[in-house]
This record gives C-alpha cells, sequence and structure tokens, in this order.
C-alpha cells in the first residue's frame, strides 16, 4: 500500500488553553515490532487529552507528543511480529498517543476489531473509555450481579460506559450529574437512581439504599470523604481521576473500622502487557454486548481535526453528554 510520506495532526504548541492546539504536518509514523498502524477515520477526545495540553499529564518516553488516545481507523501497515492483523481491518485501538492526527502506531495487542454493525464514529468513542471502566470497575473494583454501585459523573463517556456495563451485568446502579437532562439520559441508560447533584445529597440517598457496595470516582477533593460515608461495611472505592483536586482530609477509623478499600488507577503509564490483557478481556466479555447492540457509545459531538480546540472547550464546559470525537478522513 502507497503511503505519503507526511500527515495533518494537531500538536501543543505550548502549555496552556485549547487555544495552544495548532495543525501541523508531521511525518508518518513507522511502526515498530509488535506494531501496527492505522489510518484513522476518527479519534476520541478525552479529560486526559487537554491534561496533557496543559501540561499535567506528560506522554511516556517512546510515545508520540501529540495527544490522543484513542480512535478507529484501517489498518494500513503491520511491524514485525504482528500476528492475528491484516492490512485493510477495520480496528479501533487504545493509543499511547498521537491520535489527533491521520495515522498513528499502537501496539498490535491494544487493538480491537471494529464491532459488527458499529459506524467507525462510535467505534473510536470505544478503546479509551471501556479500557478504563471495565479495568476499575470489573477486574479491579470486582463489582458483581446484585451489588450496588454509584458512579460519579454519570452523564461522561465513562459515566455513560459504566451504567451501561453495570447494568448488563446485573447491579443496582446509582450516578451523579448536575442537571435534569442529564439525570434523564443515566436513567435511559439503565440508573436505578440518578441524583442531581446540584440539588440533593449523594451520600444520603446512597444510604437510605444501605450504602454502595462499589463507587467509582472521578471528581476527587471534597467528595472523597463523602464517598467514604456512602459506602456500605467493605465496600470498595477506585478512582480514576481527580476533576477538584487529588487532596482531602480523611477518617482513617472509618476505613478501619468498616473494613474499607481504596484504590484508583490510571491507564497510560501501565505496560504494554497489562493494556494488551484488558484488551483480552473486552474482546470476550464486552465486545459481544457491542455486536448485539446490548452496549452503545453515547455520542455528544462531532468536529473536523482542525477544530480540537473547539472540541477541547467543549469538553471543559462539562455540558456535553457522552462523547466528543474529531474526524479524521
Amino acid at each position: 500500500m502507497d503511503l505519503p510520506e507526511t500527515m495533518r495532526a494537531i500538536e501543543i504548541s505550548r502549555p496552556g488553553g485549547p487555544e495552544v492546539l495548532r495543525p501541523a504536518e508531521r511525518p508518518l509514523p513507522r511502526p515498530r515490532t509488535g506494531e501496527i498502524v492505522i489510518r484513522l477515520d476518527y479519534a476520541g477526545v478525552n479529560r486526559p487529552d487537554a491534561l496533557q495540553r496543559a501540561g499535567a499529564y506528560a506522554p511516556p518516553p517512546t510515545a508520540s507528543d501529540l495527544p490522543g488516545l484513542e480512535g478507529a481507523g484501517t489498518i494500513v501497515a503491520l511491524g514485525a511480529g504482528v500476528t492475528g492483523w491484516a492490512i485493510g481491518d477495520k480496528v479501533c485501538a487504545l493509543l499511547p498517543g498521537g491520535g489527533y492526527a491521520q495515522y498513528v502506531a499502537t501496539p498490535a495487542a491494544h487493538a480491537l476489531p471494529v464491532p459488527d454493525g458499529m459506524d467507525m464514529r462510535s467505534a473510536a468513542c470505544l478503546p479509551e473509555t471501556c479500557f478504563t471502566v471495565w479495568s476499575n470497575v470489573f477486574m479491579r473494583g470486582g463489582l458483581t450481579a446484585g451489588e450496588r454501585f454509584l458512579v460519579h459523573g454519570g452523564s461522561s463517556g465513562i459515566g455513560t460506559t459504566a451504567i451501561q456495563l453495570a447494568r448488563i451485568f446485573g447491579a443496582r446502579v446509582f450516578t451523579t450529574a448536575g442537571s435534569a437532562e442529564k439525570c434523564a439520559v443515566c436513567t435511559r441508560l439503565g440508573a436505578e437512581r440518578a441524583i442531581n447533584y446540584r440539588e440533593e445529597d449523594f451520600v444520603a440517598v446512597v444510604q437510605a439504599e444501605g450504602g454502595a457496595n462499589l463507587i467509582l470516582d472521578m471528581v476527587g477533593g471534597d467528595y472523597i470523604p463523602r464517598n467514604i460515608k456512602a459506602l456500605a461495611d467493605e465496600g470498595r472505592m477506585v478512582h480514576i481521576a481527580f476533576l477538584t483536586g487529588p487532596k482531602a482530609e480523611v477518617n482513617f477509623a472509618q476505613i478501619m473500622a468498616r473494613r474499607l478499600s481504596v484504590t484508583g488507577s490510571t491507564l497510560r503509564p501501565q505496560s504494554d502487557l497489562a493494556k494488551a490483557r484488558i484488551a483480552s478481556e473486552l474482546r470476550e466479555k464486552v465486545w459481544p454486548l457491542l455486536a448485539a447492540g446490548r452496549l452503545a457509545p453515547v455520542m455528544d459531538s462531532e468536529f473536523p481535526l482542525d477544530q480540537a480546540a473547539d472540541a477541547h472547550a467543549r469538553m471543559e464546559t462539562s455540558q456535553h453528554i457522552g462523547k466528543i470525537v474529531l474526524k479524521l478522513s
């Protein structure tokens, strides 16, 4: 397959707000051993991209300096040792970086087939969200059928996916969101109770149901001690982000007396092998749900690649419901 020498991309000119994102021409990436190169149709826009843009989330040493952690498109090149994929395959993939570009290289083991019947725009929204939710809610958090699960930010890409998956696997789902419209979306997706945090105290609501067995939190700050109060005895709390800060004053006597577990993770710094293991579980347990139409990403908006700054501005208003994507083709 004849490939161009250069590609359009969006780079971070300096740390700052959305305005520091600028169009650029870059050389096409070449696949290293175990990697594939994908010609992207769409790329997902995620909070970690904004953190990287602001200078607060550096890419791993071997990753592209371009933002972008997920996308969907067509394989155009295979590195040495790659098996199970062929040039021309339609895939979506978790990326180490570089998704804000027409072409990207990523480990072959972090790619998954585009689910049957799904368009590329929707497929581009799957990897970062599904990897994060599956690894933290089910692998790390151990959610099981019948348990009470609270996810904050229910109308976000993470939240909408977590609600659907937790409900499918038999949990009772509670969530928080910041408007009646967002709460209605969460309820339609399967939340038993969507709590408008501007009007109600989620701690009181969840405690009245017996407390949460598992909480997935990306808010942090003053939510941390409130989450501890909202947990049932022997409950678990998993942190994946800190939108209002990573620090809080916590009474550890509560953790001891009620046998609580507090943990968390970030996805990008994990090893290629750890991500490959998550991909394997997703392919077995989640991808059939997508193909069957039982699970689907919630879409908010689409922007051309050159308008990546507008996409970031949209995300940072927190008015979006579901996923934001960039169109590259």
